[in-house]
């Protein structure tokens, strides 16, 4: 049975992936149990094509992954609200506030955050994030009129806030600016192809799946000779200072996830592995002494895939919970 991670996960990615935060254009497909999707309506189509600032109202709970002008009021207290923000791997997402009318002195707040929150676990890391997590908070509150635009680092970002009065509320805009060395990404879908470079710099990166999955490395170039070693307490990588891990685990924070395999020299080839988790992360390390790329592409794991264990594969960690 799916974990409660996952459920939460999944209903976030999945909504995403059908209905690219627009719920006022919403049209229900004859759907199936492999196939229970929302399809977006000819008429988003053709005002986005149009040029047309989409807009919308916000949820108290609520995703997004598409541009716009989005407005919360409050119709009664809401005290434990957000609003998750995501974009492809190469986007980053800048919000801006637009109007605030929110009474700060009375115990609301309206806060943005730099990356995502979920059952109290941070991605990315605090380890792979440039900024400390203090200042990865922009607090309306206390910032004002002094910061009106907030950037992410990544392509997922989020708002939290609290509003007591009825009537109160806030409209924000939301835009996305090209990302020209993704670094920290978590995936939309289940299934992609992704290269992961970073050039000359002294930081570590994460890519994040939210399903269990196939995953295949066919490139990597770390700048020093050739291997896959599974963990273990005395092996990996240890003293390199370049090197690709694969994690596996049932939270969000990469930090925290279960060590599965090392990756410590380039190759030209293909290294898979099933990974049964409920989040799959590939983790690059950087010296900042050479250009490090990996090549690599992923699918969600199917029943069969699942049942049928072979060599490359994590067996003893991970599938028991699918």
């Amino acid at each position: 049975m799916p974990s409660a991670f996952q459920f939460q996960c999944h209903f976030v990615l999945i909504f995403l992936a059908a209905s690219k935060g627009e719920t006022r254009y919403l049209e229900v497909r004859d759907a199936s149990e492999d196939e229970p999707f929302l399809l977006l309506s000819e008429d988003l189509k053709r005002e986005l094509s149009a040029g047309q600032i989409y807009r919308r109202s916000l949820r108290c709970i609520d995703m997004l992954s598409i541009e716009g002008q989005f407005t919360f009021t409050a119709d009664q207290p809401q005290l434990h609200c957000a609003t998750f923000f995501i974009g492809e791997p190469e986007e980053l997402i800048t919000v801006d506030y637009n109007f605030v009318n929110i009474d700060c002195q009375g115990g609301d707040f309206l806060k943005v955050f730099d990356g995502w929150i979920l059952k109290g676990e941070k991605f990315p890391s605090s380890l792979d994030h440039p900024l400390p997590t203090s200042q990865r908070y922009a607090d309306f509150c206390e910032s004002g009129n002094i910061q009106r635009s907030i950037r992410s680092s990544q392509n997922v970002a989020m708002i939290f806030f609290r509003i007591h009065q009825p009537g109160n509320g806030f409209t924000v805009t939301v835009k996305k600016n090209t990302n020209l060395f993704p670094c920290n990404v978590i995936s939309q879908t289940p299934s992609g192809r992704f290269t992961m470079v970073i050039p000359h710099q002294h930081r570590n990166c994460s890519f994040s799946i939210i399903y269990p999955v196939v995953i295949k490395i066919s490139d990597l170039t770390l700048g020093h000779l050739n291997g896959l070693f599974l963990k273990k307490p005395s092996a990996g990588c240890a003293g390199v200072g370049d090197f690709v891990e694969l994690l596996g685990g049932t939270g969000l924070d990469p930090s925290k996830m279960f060590p599965l395999a090392d990756l410590c020299h380039s190759f030209h080839g293909s290294a898979q592995m099933k990974i049964g988790c409920d989040n799959t992360v590939l983790r690059m390390v950087s010296s900042g002494k050479h250009i490090n790329r990996v090549t690599f592409e992923y699918h969600q794991l199917d029943l069969q895939e699942t049942e049928n264990r072979k060599e490359n594969s994590i067996e003893e960690f991970c599938f028991p919970s699918i």
